[in-house]
């Protein structure tokens, strides 16, 4: 299936605020983390929704394999 893209304007939108989507950027993809309870209020620690989180990835105690349990939802152009 073909996502359809998306700017970084109306990603930054799906920050938990301004809609309720919760939306993050990982290398290109835009997944939903919307139902994540540790994305509430679309904050994650000091991320924050509606951003490519790309270049923070490093400094998480996690890997990139944590965006396997979500849902891609589009692409960021």
């Amino acid at each position: 299936m073909e996502l359809p893209d998306y700017t970084k304007q109306q990603l930054a939108l799906r920050n938990g605020q301004d809609k309720p989507q919760i939306w993050v950027a990982y290398e290109g993809v835009i997944y939903d983390v919307t139902d994540s309870r540790l994305w509430r209020n679309g904050k994650h620690y000091e991320h924050w929704a509606g951003q490519d989180l790309t270049d923070e990835l490093a400094d998480a105690p996690h890997t990139a394999s944590v965006f396997e349990k979500f849902k891609p939802v589009g692409r960021l152009k």
